[in-house]
């Protein structure tokens, strides 16, 4: 059997048809006052959180259509009931703050002792401009290197679940924390 790429998710079209599909695969099209609220890269990146959400929270290799859709409507209202609450958003767009994990993992020389306490560094830095949305992105790249690995391997997977609980503690403990966090 062939392994199912890890950042993908099996969909199941109504036909019964299995269709493997990344966070880039996927075509998301809005039609009504919602499309004006969000542009394409904030709904990708939503896409991903709901792609995370299914893949490595509830531990599913599939999904329907329907069931994807719904959760994606689910997460897209929640932004579209802030942004009638908080007017500015709608006309600015919603403040996203980006970092690279893979650059956090090229400045830690030592490794682990050195990348943790960079990556909480940087989380405070980017909470400090109070985004509403916190994206860190290049996590498997990022964990190969720290763990020194050409393959992905079981000890890359431990790293891996240790980077997301981490910053997952970091965002708890921070009091100025209002925003989602979305690790890809």
């Amino acid at each position: 059997m062939i392994q199912l790429a890890g950042d993908c998710l099996i969909f199941r079209t109504p036909d019964g048809e299995a269709v493997p599909q990344s966070v880039e695969m996927i075509q998301v099209e809005l039609v009504g006052e919602t499309a004006a609220l969000f542009d394409a890269e904030f709904i990708r990146q939503a896409a991903g959180a709901v792609l995370h959400y299914f893949r490595d929270e509830l531990g599913r290799q599939s999904v329907t259509m329907a069931e994807f859709s719904m959760a994606l409507e689910n997460v897209l209202r929640g932004f579209k009931q802030a942004a009638a609450a908080n007017p500015e958003l709608v006309t600015k767009g919603p403040k996203v703050a980006q970092s690279d994990l893979c650059r956090l993992a090229n400045e830690s020389d030592g490794g682990e002792l050195i990348f943790f306490p960079r990556l909480r560094e940087e989380l405070r830095t980017h909470l400090r401009e109070t985004p509403q949305l916190l994206c860190f992105q290049g996590i498997r790249s990022c964990v190969k290197q720290l763990a020194g690995a050409q393959r992905w391997s079981q000890r890359c997977q431990t790293l891996h679940d240790q980077i997301v609980d981490f910053l997952r503690s970091c965002m708890s403990r921070e009091e100025s924390a209002s925003c989602a966090l979305v690790v890809r």
